[in-house]
């Protein structure tokens, strides 16, 4: 085996001559570079690359259609494992989560059901809320626009459609439900609203609308 060159051994008395021997002789003793890549990056590479890929498919499996709405609130996971048993619904507690849902009702209307004067109608005493349910079907599926005397007041603004078609496409069940809440909620105490009576509106009594009510309108409807 032959002795490796001392890169100190050439520097002689430090002539441009001897230093470009030693620099060559460090050169010749670095190890050549080596072709493809690390075993350790491509490692991580990999892991990554499936993790990736597995939380894309949970993802599209469990995402719910990414609807704020896809949680049943008839669902009672105690007894799903034993006998599937749908849980009865509160209507009046199922209305008030999606009443305060946020861009919902509670954006104008508040969560004390007071409004914003001069601009959005209180529900609390309301004649509208406490009065004809099939005003007020209406009013939430179709929306309204125009002005309103509310407790003596005249407000004038819109109120989007919420009912399917609408901004939160809310079905029959979801109207009933929150129609229910506003009328027993804050002192408020007037009927249910049934999820049969929403339908009904919906598809007879207002079948085709596809434009917000004014209070004139409405005002025609015993």
């Amino acid at each position: 085996m032959s002795a490796v060159p001392d890169p100190v051994d050439g520097l002689g008395d430090g002539s441009d001559e001897a230093l470009q021997r030693a620099h060559a002789a460090l050169l010749s003793n670095k190890p050549e570079p080596t072709e493809g890549y690390p075993v350790m990056p491509l490692f991580l590479l990999g892991l990554l690359s499936s993790l990736v890929f597995v939380g894309s498919i949970y993802f599209l499996h469990f995402r719910g259609g990414l609807s704020a709405l896809v949680y049943d609130e008839r669902f009672d996971p105690n007894t799903a494992s034993k006998s599937a048993v749908v849980a009865q619904v509160d209507p009046v507690a199922a209305g008030k989560r999606l009443y305060n849902q946020p861009g919902a009702c509670v954006t104008c209307h508040q969560a004390n059901g007071m409004g914003i004067p001069g601009a959005f109608p209180p529900l609390v005493g309301s004649e509208w809320v406490l009065g004809s349910e099939e005003r007020l079907i209406r009013i939430v599926l179709h929306g309204l626009a125009g002005e309103i005397k509310v407790k003596g007041v005249v407000y004038n603004s819109v109120m989007p459609a919420f009912g399917e078609g609408g901004g939160f496409n809310w079905n029959d069940e979801r109207v009933a439900n929150v129609l229910s809440y506003i009328r027993h909620e804050w002192g408020n105490s007037a009927s249910l609203v049934d999820k049969a009576k929403v339908t009904e509106i919906r598809t007879q009594a207002a079948a085709g609308r596809n434009k917000a009510w004014t209070a004139a309108e409405l005002e025609a409807i015993p």
